[in-house]
């Protein structure tokens, strides 16, 4: 055992829970989610993650990390007119998605047949509004805002990782320490509470079935990418199925949808965890042990959320996801051929469409991929 294992494995935690807890939160006040329920999202999704690593790192004898997907809650902060009902139904249809993906292999390669350039643009149409209101939060407070977005780009110059941690912990101290935050929340333990699901067909089709997309091609795709690159040969079935089910199990505490982590993956699968591949899945327990902690004072953290300056949140949430941004760009745009099925998924995406009650990022989807057909008839 090196120290190099725990030291990643909380690093991994850390950066990934602090980096994007912000967009879970957006996420929650999209679709009308107390505090309370807020918490136990966060309570629930925390301690799915951590039995989710634990299990499977131990298993398979590999580094498996999970995590919430980062894209998926953004998804949900994008969209509008659900309830907290309505999202709960969505996470456990997703969920149920998630389990027959991992049990029926075609499901997978069907999944991953979906041009890349048409998935990213819907994917980039969905994280592009949140960069924009980012950059709008200047004008509201700029004495604050504008330094931490200088902090920003000079730190992720050397640690991208932390960079969007250390504003999140840097601006949250500067409000204090100025007066923006008039006291800080007594701590407390946190609490599971159930909330009854509710199924309807628009929030079937325009939140769960692009959340499964979104989860499937964005993250998970990429995670199994992630233990490849580093050396392993995950099967992945028994991976996306297992966190398909703990996705169904934490989907009636308010948790929206877990699955394989790509960034955080890549901090615990690298030869500066252990030089020997075959001991670097002991970052999962330690990995499980972070979140568990975060589980336990899910409430605390969400109530200090609730007192920082709207505009600090809203600006983490947009640089969080900003290399996402970045990253969906690049790949959606990359093809010649694929250009302009992928610019009209783009901008469906980020219009915010409405239609027949189903958001933009189903339709988003939809209008790319009829613009590829129409150009490949053409091709034919």
């Amino acid at each position: 055992m090196r120290i190099s294992i725990p030291i990643s494995a909380f690093v991994a935690a850390i950066v990934g829970f602090g980096g994007t807890l912000a967009i879970i939160i957006a996420a929650a006040v999209a679709v009308g989610a107390t505090q309370v329920q807020t918490a136990s999202w966060v309570t629930a999704i925390c301690l799915a993650m951590a039995v989710e690593t634990a299990w499977l790192s131990w298993r398979t004898k590999m580094p498996v990390i999970t995590a919430w997907s980062t894209p998926g809650a953004a998804l949900i902060a994008a969209s509008s007119g659900f309830s907290i009902g309505e999202a709960v139904g969505a996470f456990l249809v997703t969920g149920v998605l998630l389990v027959l993906t991992g049990l029926i292999k075609p499901l997978t390669q069907l999944i991953s047949r979906i041009p890349a350039s048409v998935a990213s643009a819907m994917l980039a149409g969905i994280v592009v509004t949140f960069a924009i209101n980012a950059a709008k939060t200047v004008p509201s407070d700029p004495w604050l805002i504008l330094p931490l977005i200088a902090a920003f780009f000079l730190i992720r110059l050397y640690n991208p990782a932390l960079s969007v941690l250390v504003v999140l912990v840097g601006g949250g101290l500067a409000a204090f320490l100025t007066g923006r935050v008039g006291g800080l929340p007594t701590p407390e333990l946190s609490t599971l509470t159930l909330i009854a699901p509710e199924f309807t067909a628009t929030a079937i089709i325009g939140l769960a079935v692009p959340l499964y997309l979104v989860t499937m091609a964005s993250q998970n795709l990429s995670g199994l990418a992630v233990l490849r690159a580093a050396g392993y040969h995950p099967e992945p079935g028994p991976l996306i199925g297992v966190t398909g089910l703990f996705s169904v199990l934490s989907a009636p505490f308010g948790a929206s949808t877990t699955n394989l982590a790509a960034i955080s993956a890549a901090i615990c699968t690298g030869p500066d965890v252990h030089p020997d591949m075959k001991e670097r899945w002991k970052t999962g327990p330690f990995y499980a042990l972070a979140y568990v902690a975060f589980a336990a004072f899910g409430a605390s953290l969400v109530a200090i959320f609730a007192v920082l300056p709207p505009s600090l949140i809203v600006l983490v949430a947009g640089l969080a996801l900003m290399a996402s941004l970045a990253n969906a760009l690049a790949i959606a745009l990359k093809d010649d051929h694929h250009r302009m099925a992928a610019t009209t998924a783009f901008v469906v995406t980020a219009s915010g469409l409405t239609l027949l009650g189903v958001g933009s990022a189903f339709w988003g989807l939809v209008a790319g991929l009829i613009v590829l057909v129409l150009e490949n008839l053409k091709k034919g």
